[in-house]
């Protein structure tokens, strides 16, 4: 009897496994040869995946906020890259709701995307038109192409887009001073805007233990045009003072380069992964305000304010992961670096507020080690993380002593999953922070309307939180349950511009006293025959001292939202899906949520030709009701009333074509990703 070994290509088993299972560090969904595979896009089948709900402001992992994306290991940028993967090239999806040493400590929650395998070489492409109406018209075209032939990959990426956005609402300040004064505001802005992004790059795989590549991406906004008027009605001690109406018009515009490398190789043991970023970017805005006052007495004042600014960055940083066995385990160690020089210039020429030029230079370098090993069905990893970040700041050509920071800070992480019974549990614990957004720690105070400027605050500190979470799953049930400690969180903050004229509020941020949070969720995802559901509750709490006019409030309402999201497998190959949204009042940092809330969306999908055409039919906020009403305490003097009309309201047509469609195998993580998220 002879010995005869072969090599299957592919093997798909069928069977009743559970949906989403724990699995090392992630959550993992699998999407292909699921109804998830027909649900459109990347964006489609993420906003139905237990533990992540969209809030109406994007995608949020439950209990840990917005994440980031991961595409076969390589780091997503533009988020319009969800929207360009298709679902039926997803293999699989994993959430992090602990992302390891590996990441940066500012990162809360990591989405990664495994896609499916592509066979066959030469040329393919993928073509998408986008069309939506929401008051007006706005469209999108791409077009993206690969060529594959060995192991040389060529692949790029042609888009324009032209959209307009709208949005009204109405706010009412409230300022206690030695009187009572009351600003109530209707506003509506609108803007149009065109952008045009090309993305060229290469990789080539030399053999199975090496490989490289590189991308070039040039982004640049034509022509983007806003348009904002404002009506106030001022009252002080109830008594009308006076009424303002503001009519702006301005523009703004871009050009962004990134470069990307990376190297993917194996030596002897080791395994190496470097990325090198590097990003120049400059943008430019101006605005033109004509405003007409009149008063009690019926005296009509006019005058006219003009801002300008335009805004640099260059930006580089390299990072480097080695991996190797290690006592039966992996033993991931590494280190990144990254720079930044950003310089802005504003300018006011009527002087009714200050012209400035402010320049940031921050320099930040992290070291990491990190330990996973399997015990039987027992995952265990650890890891620790230490991060030097040198802030520089200068002002006006002067150099800002104590502005100017130095932080040192170490991040231990530590995650442990384990069967019990039928289940698997998770056991997780992070040290994390948030460094401000660049624009946050700018000094320049930029003129919204009469009644209200914004400035950033360069004495900003970053947020540090200490977080532990447990998560289980059985079948196609998913539960979770977190705690954080939050210390020197991001508030909203306001405060009298001058005490010549206290009915002027200088918006900013500040940090906000220690408090803790807790949030707990579950989610089914059964399949019925044709009908798989998607229901998901959550509820967030926290224990919060916040100033008010009068003293400290206890901003502890707790806030529950549900999700119910529904596909429906028709004849002929059609896909129906139809999802609602509920949230209710509660708190959320200094924001109290006034009303509830809710909004559903349906769609319809189809496949022509085998697969190589669909079509995609999406009405969204059917019933106009996405709506968020909200109370702001800014601090002692000052509370703000916002109440948002919906704009969400819209019906949209997606055609993609694909013809020999191929992934990419760029293999890039990306560097200095936290740096590059804060510009």
């Amino acid at each position: 009897m002879a010995f005869d070994t072969q090599l299957l290509d592919e093997v798909v088993v069928k069977g009743d496994l559970p949906k989403t299972q724990l699995k090392g560090d992630a959550m993992v969904t699998q999407i292909q040869n699921s109804t998830l595979s027909k649900a459109g896009t990347a964006n489609d089948v993420l906003s139905k995946l237990p533990g992540l709900v969209d809030d109406g402001e994007g995608l949020k992992v439950l209990g840990r906020g917005a994440p980031e994306y991961y595409i076969n290991g390589r780091k997503v940028r533009d988020a319009s890259e969800l929207d360009q993967l298709a679902s039926d090239e997803i293999r699989s999806v994993e959430v992090v709701t602990n992302p390891g040493a590996r990441y940066d400590a500012s990162v809360k929650a990591v989405v990664r995307i495994r896609t499916v395998k592509r066979q066959g070489e030469g040329f393919g492409f993928n073509n998408r038109l986008y069309g939506e109406y929401n008051e007006k018209a706005s469209w999108l075209e791409q077009f993206n192409f690969n060529y594959r032939k060995g192991g040389f990959d060529l692949f790029g990426l042609l888009f324009y887009s032209d959209n307009y956005y709208w949005k009204e609402h109405h706010t009412i300040q409230d300022t206690y001073l030695d009187k009572h004064w009351m600003q109530d505001a209707q506003t509506k802005v609108s803007s149009r805007t065109h952008s045009l992004t090309g993305n060229l790059g290469m990789n080539y795989v030399i053999n199975e233990n090496h490989s490289l590549g590189a991308t070039y991406r040039i982004s640049h906004k034509p022509y983007g045009k806003d348009r904002t008027f404002v009506d106030t009605d001022v009252e002080q001690d109830d008594a009308f003072y006076e009424n303002s109406v503001n009519i702006g018009r301005g523009g703004s515009g871009y050009t962004s380069h990134t470069a990307d490398f990376y190297y993917d190789g194996k030596i002897g043991e080791w395994s190496l992964d470097f990325d090198g970023n590097a990003i120049w970017q400059s943008s430019d805005s101006d605005n033109r305000t004509q405003e007409e006052t009149t008063d009690a007495g019926g005296t009509l004042t006019e005058r006219t304010v003009t801002t300008l600014s335009n805004t640099d960055y260059k930006f580089y940083a390299g990072k480097l992961v080695l991996q190797r066995p290690l006592l039966g385990g992996n033993l991931t160690i590494g280190a990144e670096y990254g720079h930044l020089n950003r310089q802005t210039d504003y300018r006011n020429p009527e002087g009714v507020i200050a012209s400035t030029v402010d320049e940031i230079k921050e320099g930040n370098a992290a070291a990491f080690a990190e330990y996973a090993r399997s015990l039987g069905k027992v995952y265990a990893q650890v890891g620790i993380r230490y991060e030097y970040d040198n802030f520089d700041y200068t002002l006006n050509g002067k150099h800002m002593d104590e502005q100017s920071k130095v932080y040192h800070n170490v991040f231990p992480s530590a995650s442990l999953v384990l069967p019990v019974g039928k289940a698997q549990l998770m056991l997780q614990y992070r040290g994390e922070i948030k460094r401000p957004y660049y624009s946050m720690l700018s000094s320049s105070i930029s003129y919204v309307n009469r009644y209200t400027y914004e400035s950033g605050n360069p004495f900003l500190r970053p947020v540090l939180t200490q977080s532990v979470s447990l998560g289980a799953s059985y079948q196609w049930l998913t539960l979770q349950a977190g705690y954080q400690h939050i210390k020197d969180d991001f508030f909203d903050t306001s405060e009298p511009y001058s005490d010549a004229d206290p009915t002027i509020a200088l918006m900013s941020k500040r940090n906000a006293p220690e408090y803790d949070a807790l949030f707990v969720s579950a989610s089914a995802a059964p399949t019925i025959g044709f009908w798989s559901p998607v229901l998901s509750a959550s509820l967030s709490k926290q224990w919060l001292e916040t100033e008010a006019p009068g003293g400290t409030i206890n901003a502890d309402h707790p806030l529950f939202m549900l999700g119910w999201g529904n596909d429906f497998k028709l004849p002929a190959g059609f896909l129906l899906t139809a999802d609602m949204r509920w949230m209710t009042t509660g708190d959320s940092q200094n924001t109290r949520i006034l009303d509830h809330m809710w909004t559903m969306n349906a769609g319809l999908y189809k496949e022509v030709w085998d697969g190589r055409m669909s079509f995609q039919l999406k009405a969204n906020d059917i019933f106009n009701t996405q709506k968020m009403n909200g109370l702001l305490y800014t601090g002692s003097v000052r509370t703000l009333r916002m109440f948002n009309e919906p704009n969400a309201q819209s019906v949209s047509l997606t055609v993609r074509y694909k013809f020999n469609a191929t992934k990419s195998k760029y293999k890039g993580t990306g560097a200095g990703d936290a740096q590059k998220n804060r510009m």
